[in-house]
């Protein structure tokens, strides 16, 4: 049996009671491109003279996030509660404790992860962006220490952001 769809939907028109409102069918509208975020973060830059790179996965294969620290001197290595992250306006703050101490304080490293879509056919991107370094004072001695508290280096970074499959 032949049906005509022109004519199936002139009659359903008349079947519309008087005064109904009538739009046309509407198509879904599509993205043109599904975002893809990247799960790992490749990154280097110097600070004081100092190589540095960072390796920051957002969830290993253990489903934890990890980072790693590298410099001239010292490879640091980070996984899941060790890793604090917060989201801000500007990206997404990751934090690790570098250097704890009993008596003088302690050293942290920020990351700042920018919002980033991937490329679909390459699933990397190359992107910019800073870390900071940050020296913590303390003191046993209850007002030793006057002034500033905390202490910044900001380092700038480039690399890539990228999808890697576990």
């Amino acid at each position: 049996m032949f049906i005509n769809k022109k004519l199936v939907f002139l009659f359903s028109l008349l079947l519309l009671p008087i005064g109904t409102a009538f739009s046309a069918p509407q198509l879904p509208i599509l993205p043109f491109n599904n975002p893809i975020t990247p799960n790992t973060y490749n990154l280097s830059g110097n600070l004081s003279g100092k190589k540095i790179s960072i390796t920051f996965a957002t969830s290993g294969i253990d489903g934890k996030p990890h980072l790693t620290y590298v410099d001239n001197t010292q490879t640091l290595t980070f996984s899941g509660d060790q890793i604090r992250h917060v989201g801000t306006e500007i990206g997404t703050l990751v934090s690790v404790t570098t250097n704890m101490t009993v008596d003088s304080g302690s050293t942290a490293f920020t990351l700042l992860i920018p919002d980033v879509n991937l490329d679909q056919n390459t699933l990397q991107s190359p992107i910019n962006t800073s870390a900071v370094l940050t020296n913590h004072l303390f003191s046993v001695f209850p007002g030793a220490i006057t002034g500033q508290q905390e202490i910044y280096k900001s380092i700038p970074l480039t690399g890539t952001a990228s999808v890697l499959v576990y």
